[in-house]
C-alpha cells in the first residue's frame, strides 16, 4: 500500500519527484492522468497524500481531486497541487476542492521533503 500518490502525465516529472520521495524512504505509487490517480485513490486506503499536476489528459488534477472528495466522499486524503499553473481562478477552485497547497514547477524536493512527510504519515 503507498501512502503517497504522484499524479502527472509527464513521465519525466511523475519520475523525478516520485524516485526523490523514494530516495528519501516514502511509500510511493505513480498515476499516468486524473482518471488513473482517482482509481488508484479508490484502490488503495492507504494513500494518505497525493501529489498532482492540473494539466493533464482524460482527467484534469482539479476534477480527479472533486472527484475524490464528492463521489469517493474521501475528506482525509492530503492533496498538494504541483503545476505550471499560478492562475488565480484555478487556486481558487483547487481552494474549494480542498487542496492543501499549491506548488508552482520546477519542483525542489528539499523545500517541501517535511512537509510531505507529515501529510503521509
Amino acid at each position: 500500500m503507498a501512502k503517497i500518490l504522484v499524479v502527472d502525465d509527464s513521465s519525466t516529472v511523475r519520475d523525478e519527484v516520485a524516485n526523490f520521495l523514494k530516495t528519501n524512504g516514502l511509500d510511493v505509487a505513480t498515476a499516468v492522468d486524473g482518471k488513473d490517480g482517482l482509481s488508484k485513490v479508490k484502490a488503495d486506503p492507504g494513500i494518505k497524500l497525493v501529489i498532482s499536476d492540473v494539466n493533464m489528459p482524460n482527467m484534469d488534477g482539479l476534477t480527479m481531486v472533486e472527484k475524490i472528495r464528492g463521489e469517493l466522499g474521501n475528506a482525509s486524503v492530503h492533496v498538494i497541487m504541483l503545476t505550471t499553473e499560478s492562475s488565480p481562478s484555478m487556486k481558487e477552485r483547487g481552494k474549494a476542492a480542498g487542496i492543501k497547497g499549491w506548488i508552482v514547477k520546477p519542483f525542489k524536493g528539499d523545500a517541501v521533503l517535511e512537509s510531505f512527510r507529515k501529510l503521509a504519515a
